[in-house]
């Protein structure tokens, strides 16, 4: 009789112990796939690993699996694929650009579904109106800003010292840029360019950059509904033959310029000013050896960049349960707090004014002023290049961006042929 009670005591102890009680079975957990594009600046995955962990505590019936799925273009594909197969994964972080092919493939499910409090309300309502361009369309939202950004320009104060310019004064025109850049190009003896003036790559995102300059001469490349494009509007052949310009004056290195080696040829004095993405503000913090500037693109007849970066998705096929438990990670990822961290930690820019408004982004924002140039730049911003087809469609407009940089085509012609590609491809959604 002792054994028996002593066994049924250890029982009850450890039913207690694992938070069971013998009446009743454990709540099963929610189980997240969480596919996050990894070909960004700074150490992403140990943050999202810390993000995934700390939720799981505040959150002990919901396991996040962060799966490191490579490039944006290499998740997206993966993250089709799986919803394809069936086997989706239940939330995403996928470039914002990708909002309409995701709607084309009935992958996702609109944000709006999820939000029942007049909390949940005013957390949506919170982002800043610039993100949320490419987070909606129809009249619904189909995605909530996380890792956004916008294109910047870094420069190298250092040189511009040498180079007889005031290291606290940008280039703010396109002119500026030109006549800053030829300053600022530097050959040896042979007349070998050993320090380029400006870099704007035209490899990894040529359209996102291009963007810039053609929302600088005051051209949307595309409407709203992602059916119809602008590639030979006067405007943005204008835009182009202002990129060759600076090719052909000798300040841009000629041919396709790399997306990622552009910073470190920043880092490595191989060129004095580069555009780039506000993401990788950390990265220049941490590499850049000298002192360095960070400011709104000079403006053409107005100033302007594209918005850039992720949104979190829902997906169709996830289960009700995985679903609401997917909204609750977004939702808690983009608190103003944790929103304020994450731009703190990567140089993106946080999501919302409430995020600016934390003691955390106050304080680094005054002690380190270039994390507010991104954010200042937002009400120059236009929604990033996206259309129906997207990928096909941003294919045919990079061909002819390269076509235009490498001098196989004039810029008119590279955009003709763009557009008519673009015209084929869009022809069906009109």
């Amino acid at each position: 009789m002792i054994k028996r009670k002593s066994f049924l005591q250890s029982l009850v102890a450890g039913a207690a112990l694992a938070g069971l009680s013998l009446g009743a079975p454990a709540q099963p957990t929610t189980e997240i796939s969480f596919y996050f594009p990894v070909a960004v600046g700074g150490p992403i995955t140990k943050l999202i690993d810390e993000y995934a962990a700390d939720f799981a505590k505040e959150n002990p019936g919901i396991k996040v699996t962060p799966i490191y799925a490579g490039s944006y273009q290499d998740t997206i594909v993966k993250a089709l694929t799986a919803h394809k197969a069936g086997t989706p994964p239940v939330t995403s972080v996928l470039l914002s650009t990708d909002m309409f092919t995701l709607i084309d493939e009935d992958a996702i499910v609109p944000i709006d579904n999820f939000v029942k409090t007049a909390e949940d309300r005013a957390w949506l309502n919170g982002f800043y109106k610039a993100f949320m361009l490419n987070s909606q369309s129809g009249g619904k939202t189909w995605g909530v800003p996380f890792q956004r950004s916008t294109v910047v320009l870094y420069y190298n104060k250092e040189l511009f010292k040498a180079a007889g310019l005031d290291p606290n004064k940008p280039p703010a025109t396109w002119a500026e840029m030109m006549d800053y850049a030829k300053k600022l190009t530097v050959k040896d003896a042979s007349g070998k360019v050993t320090q380029w003036g400006l870099q704007i790559p035209s490899s990894g995102f040529p359209y996102w950059l291009f963007q810039g300059l053609a929302i600088q001469n005051g051209v949307a490349m595309a409407n709203d509904m992602g059916n119809a494009v602008k590639f030979d509007d006067p405007g943005t052949i204008e835009a182009l033959t202002y990129w060759t310009e600076l090719v052909k004056a000798g300040v841009h290195p000629p041919g396709i310029v790399e997306w990622g080696t552009t910073p470190k040829d920043f880092f490595e004095k191989k060129v004095a000013m580069m555009w780039t993405t506000t993401g990788n503000l950390t990265n220049v913090r941490t590499n850049a050896k000298f002192d360095f500037g960070v400011a709104m693109l000079p403006a053409g007849k107005r100033r302007g960049s594209p918005t850039g970066g992720g949104n979190f998705y829902i997906f169709k096929k996830a289960t009700p349960a995985q679903q609401e438990a997917a909204f609750k990670l977004a939702k808690w990822m983009t608190q103003p707090e944790r929103a304020a961290k994450w731009s703190i930690d990567t140089g993106y820019v946080a999501v919302s004014e409430a995020a600016y408004n934390t003691a955390a982004l106050k304080k680094y924002g005054a002690d380190f002023p270039p994390a507010l140039v991104a954010r200042d730049q937002l009400p120059h911003a236009l929604a990033e290049f996206s259309t129906h087809d997207n990928q096909r469609v941003t294919k045919a407009l990079n061909d002819g961006l390269q076509a235009a940089l490498t001098g196989t085509k004039t810029p008119a012609q590279a955009m003709k042929d763009a557009q008519a590609e673009a015209d084929r491809l869009l022809r069906s959604y009109k």
